[in-house]
């Protein structure tokens, strides 16, 4: 078994699939694992390169755009203990083209097509779910803790759906933010996060908002079990309407 190493991060990653894959390696002989950095650790370590990681986008555009797609998703996830998987997912998707989505009966395939499917299902839920407040200097606020890190496509989303309000994302989880000042969309890092003042205006939308959701709901035909599959509660924290339950 041959064992090979990356720095952790997605473009290292992809830079070694490419690397491995570049060499003529047999990707159902190889394992790749993110380096440790230990002692007596073993194996070889490919550093991270943009321009084989942006070749091998480009040669996957070409034969299995479908694919692309999928380790876009994939890349969402953060999940760990999988590169293996992706190695011969990739290695696969070049020779079968975009069919290889349809191989499930491949343990390493279905691995990464289930973990893509549950990142892209995360943030199509985040489109309706994330809820933006009005602070008192007039820009918008949506917290949110997803179980993936989709606070880039999510905010380029609501760049395009809100291009006249200047507004923050914060991801709690991962200490994240993206802002839209109006014209630019810009990422960066927060070590600390107090909630600023809410707006008057936005103080009475919300007592407004969670009075007309009490007022539609019909008891009896409350159904707990299928608002949780359409809402599911761990997203309900930052959900205006069921704050307060």
């Amino acid at each position: 078994m041959n064992r090979y190493l990356y720095d952790g991060t997605p473009e290292g990653l992809v830079s070694a699939i490419a690397g491995i894959l570049d060499n003529g390696t047999d990707p159902q002989v190889s394992l790749l694992v993110e380096r440790q950095d230990t002692l007596f650790e073993e194996g070889l370590f490919f550093r991270t390169d943009p321009v084989a990681a942006e070749s091998l986008f480009s040669r996957l555009r070409q034969k299995a755009p479908d694919a692309v797609h999928t380790l876009w998703y994939f890349m969402m996830a953060e999940t760990e203990g999988q590169e293996t998987s992706l190695l011969r997912y990739v290695a696969l998707a070049l020779q079968h083209g975009d069919r290889i989505n349809g191989h499930l009966t491949d343990a390493d395939v279905k691995a990464i097509v289930s973990t893509a499917r549950k990142a892209g299902r995360e943030l199509h839920r985040m489109k309706g779910l994330l809820r933006f407040e009005q602070l008192r200097d007039g820009t918008w606020l949506a917290r949110m803790e997803p179980d993936h890190n989709v606070i880039h496509p999510l905010a380029r989303h609501f760049s395009r759906r809100l291009k006249g309000q200047q507004w923050f994302i914060y991801d709690v989880r991962r200490r994240s933010a993206a802002h839209w000042d109006g014209q630019a969309l810009s990422f960066g890092t927060l070590e600390q996060f107090s909630r600023p003042e809410l707006s008057d205006e936005e103080l009475e939308v919300r007592a407004m908002w969670q009075a007309f959701f009490r007022t539609i709901a019909i008891p009896e035909r409350k159904n707990p079990r299928l608002q949780k599959s359409n809402m599911p509660a761990k997203y309900w924290k930052y959900l205006t309407e069921k704050q307060g339950e």
